[in-house]
């Protein structure tokens, strides 16, 4: 493997998708506001610009899903940070429900405005009808399930499962619509395309594992070297990524014939064990790389 790297852009908009955008801007005006999942590991990578531009002045509230699996220190950071932006912000692991019982008085508290104005009207009793959204693969389904506490919307651990809308009604107070997961045309920058293939929000298909797990021991090496130490590493400024990967294979015995380092095993065991929070949690963005507002949709 080459010490340089070849740069990664993804490029992956089915059709279904460019219906799924449609869809969204039509259905805006049933609704009261917009709650966006995103994966809390990458805040920024995991938006959409493309829902900003949808939605508009819609009130907004912005779920850091799979709070579980990212750095508990940074899920404090990222919330103040889009609570400054305006959004109303609620953290929840929607694997186990955690957090996500606070959705209805999430929901409540952005539209407190429009609360009142009902109120005034004597619309009392009128539910809120929130539409969530988010890309592919941030637990958008299985959060609408732990919020109406039954298997209502359809779930899947793959991109592009949710097929379709639906609405769920969760009581009397709250109905829910749900969207199929929308990706945009093209990632503007390889580090969005990367944080994605990382937690799986795109298909390992689309990116050479390799390639993937060379940039992934990067990011270890340089924000949590700690967990090197899963594969008895010691950390190495100066290292390169492929060379983290071989040093790697070789210590988990992964050999191919003359006693070449089987490197694609190890990429592959290293992204299962990253996703499967096997190597612990962390958080890939942080808020200094989130001004990159025009690329990926921050207010």
């Amino acid at each position: 493997m080459e010490k340089g790297l070849i740069a990664i852009n993804i490029q992956w908009y089915p059709g279904h998708m460019t219906k799924t955008r449609r869809m969204i801007a039509e259905d805006l005006k049933y609704v009261d506001l917009v709650a966006e999942v995103v994966d809390a590991r990458i805040p920024v990578s995991s938006r959409n610009p493309d829902i900003d531009e949808l939605v508009g002045s819609k009130p907004r509230i912005l779920v850091l899903n799979r709070a579980d699996q990212s750095d508990p220190a940074m899920n404090k950071v990222w919330g103040g940070w889009f609570r400054a932006r305006g959004y109303t912000v609620l953290e929840t692991n929607a694997r186990d429900g955690k957090g996500v019982q606070n959705f209805s008085a999430a929901a409540k508290v952005a539209l407190k405005e429009k609360l009142e104005q009902w109120k005034a009207k004597g619309q009392v009793g009128r539910p809120i009808r929130a539409m969530i959204v988010g890309v592919p693969n941030v637990g958008k389904s299985t959060f609408i399930n732990q919020v109406a506490k039954r298997k209502s919307a359809k779930a899947g651990n793959r991109p592009g499962v949710t097929r379709g809308k639906q609405w769920v009604s969760v009581d009397s107070s709250l109905e829910l619509l749900d969207t199929p997961g929308i990706l945009w045309p093209k990632f503007e920058d390889e580090t969005t395309g990367l944080h994605l293939a990382f937690t799986g929000a795109v298909k390992d298909e689309i990116v050479d594992v390799e390639t993937l797990a060379c940039h992934f021991m990067e990011l270890l090496n340089t924000r949590y070297p700690d967990a090197l130490g899963r594969y008895k590493l010691e950390p190495d400024p100066d290292a390169a990524g492929w060379e983290l990967l071989e040093r790697a294979a070789k210590k988990r015995g992964f050999l191919i014939s003359g006693g070449e380092p089987d490197t694609e095993r190890m990429s592959r065991v290293l992204l299962d064990e990253y996703r499967s929070g096997k190597l612990g949690k962390f958080t890939l963005e942080f808020p200094d790389e989130g001004e990159q507002e025009d690329e990926h949709g921050a207010d």
